[in-house]
């Protein structure tokens, strides 16, 4: 089969390698009909060189059609059309039980002190064949994959494997109150649909802030007031709006792909050059992540709000204003999306009235051939590239 590899920084290349094979009674084969790159690959793309393979196969968005399953699978049939979760989760553990399938014990990759293993997401997280392929091997074929009808587009349901949970994790973590206000940082595919979900909640005031115009523009057509983060009084031009307290909440959906912190940038930069065994050790001790967007959260929202994290971080020594937190009493919620337990809140907004406009919220679908170009242009926020899918 074809698939989208790693080789490098930078590097991702459509080679063919070993179709998938049932291994355990409960797997099943999916033929891929539609995958989408995340902003998360982009971190792959760029800095956790250290934590992968040349060749390894990348992707955690995919839906598509049951080809085959194993003896124990009576959950599911070939020609079911299913959504995969990019957590690997079990469902039937203590962790599952309670809703904490990113923490699943039964995948836990615990030789690297990480939670539930992730389809195409490096040796931190159980280096797992991803889905940017024609066909992946999904496990615990009757807990795991999400079986959706017939009918509707590939785009009305691919979202479930990501974009739609953990958005709507971000919104749920923020704890926003009844007729309250959230500012989300960062217009990529998971805070422009944080934006949307929390309109559809009937959250009142809600700002969204990126730097780049195509995804500022994109946010205020929906009705969201969407302003540029390099404004030069950011701060106060929240606060005047909303009686000089700040937002209830502030949603970082950046991460480390944040702008703003050129010693952090330095530091990611340098892991791609090092040998793995260096970069590593950096990676998991000296901190490498570019906190500015984190920083801003903790200044914009009121005193006793809450910050939810949906942004991926992956250093382990970066300092934080533990002052600042403290005296503004500020709740942090944080983590991978639990995708199977949003599930049942968010099938039901799939149906023809499409409140969270997910059939229109791609901007761009290409076929698998042209990943290496897809990633390039999300990269650099190309061609108003904010949401790809890839269609093998």
């Amino acid at each position: 089969m074809r698939a989208v590899t790693w080789h490098g920084k930078r590097d991702v290349r459509v080679e063919t390698v070993p179709d998938p094979v049932l291994t355990e009674p409960d797997d099943v084969i999916v033929r891929i009909t539609s995958t989408g790159i995340c902003g998360s690959d982009l971190h792959l793309y760029e800095v956790m060189g250290p934590f992968l393979d040349p060749g390894d196969v990348l992707g955690h968005e995919p839906m598509g059609i049951v080809q085959e399953v194993g003896p124990g699978v009576t959950a599911i049939a070939p020609g079911d059309r299913v959504v995969v979760p990019f957590n690997v989760s079990c469902g039937t553990c203590f962790m599952c039980d309670v809703g904490l399938q990113s923490q699943c014990e039964t995948t836990q990759v615990r030789e690297q002190g990480s939670g539930a293993a992730l389809f195409g997401y490096t040796k931190l997280y159980g280096q797992i064949p991803g889905g940017q392929a024609e066909y992946l091997r999904v496990p615990f074929g009757n807990t795991l994959p999400i079986k959706v009808p017939a009918g509707p587009p590939d785009d009305r349901f691919v979202y479930l494997s990501d974009v739609l949970p953990t958005a709507w994790q971000a919104v749920e973590y923020a704890a926003i109150p009844p007729g309250g206000s959230v500012a989300v940082l960062g217009l990529g595919p998971i805070g422009d649909m944080a934006t949307r979900i929390a309109k559809h909640l009937g959250v009142e005031r809600i700002f969204g802030l990126d730097l780049v115009p195509d995804r500022l523009e994109r946010a205020s057509r929906n009705g969201i007031e969407a302003i540029d983060v390099r404004s030069a009084d950011l701060v106060e031009q929240i606060r005047d709006r909303t009686d000089g307290r700040g937002p209830d909440a502030v949603i970082d959906a950046v991460g480390m792909e944040a702008h703003g912190s050129p010693v952090g940038r330095i530091a990611q930069q340098l892991t791609a050059l090092l040998p793995d065994a260096l970069a590593v050790k950096l990676m998991r001790t000296a901190g490498v992540d570019r906190l500015h967007a984190l920083h801003l959260a903790i200044e914009l929202v009121r005193r006793g709000g809450t910050i939810s994290v949906s942004g991926v971080y992956g250093g382990m020594a970066d300092p934080l204003p533990m002052l600042t937190l403290f005296d503004k009493q500020i709740q942090l919620r944080m983590g991978q999306a639990n995708v199977r337990r949003w599930v049942d809140d968010l099938l039901p907004l799939l149906g023809d009235d499409d409140p969270l406009g997910t059939d229109g919220f791609a901007t761009h679908r290409i076929p698998l051939a042209e990943a290496p170009r897809g990633y390039e242009m999300f990269q650099k926020k190309q061609e108003g590239a904010i949401k790809i899918l890839l269609t093998p």
